[in-house]
């Protein structure tokens, strides 16, 4: 086995580990409960780590380069009915309640 990925919290490894998943690849998380072990072991060595077969790291590799990529930007939209700078995804004003154009 080989090491993939190393995660800043366990929902992010969760995260990743159900997207390869998804894809067909079976992984591993380890370290799962050594946040316990943090001060009798350096914080560093308590990260999860999502490991994968050598056979399947390239295909997995691909999924964490998505997963790492930044989103693209949002662009905002201004309430008509009071002015509040909303992200172009939302249908309702976030402040107001009133719908977006």
């Amino acid at each position: 086995m080989r090491r993939l990925y190393t995660a800043g919290n366990l929902p992010e490894a969760y995260l990743l580990l159900h997207m390869l998943s998804a894809e067909g690849i079976e992984a591993k998380v380890f370290n799962e409960n050594a946040q316990g072990g943090v001060g009798e072991l350096p914080f560093t060595h308590t990260y999860p780590e999502l490991w994968v077969e050598e056979h399947l790291y390239q295909r997995a590799r691909v999924i964490v380069d998505q997963f790492e990529r930044p989103k693209e930007p949002v662009g905002m939209t201004r309430c008509t009915h009071c002015g509040e700078a909303n992200p172009d995804t939302f249908e309702l004003c976030w402040h107001c309640g009133a719908n977006l154009p």
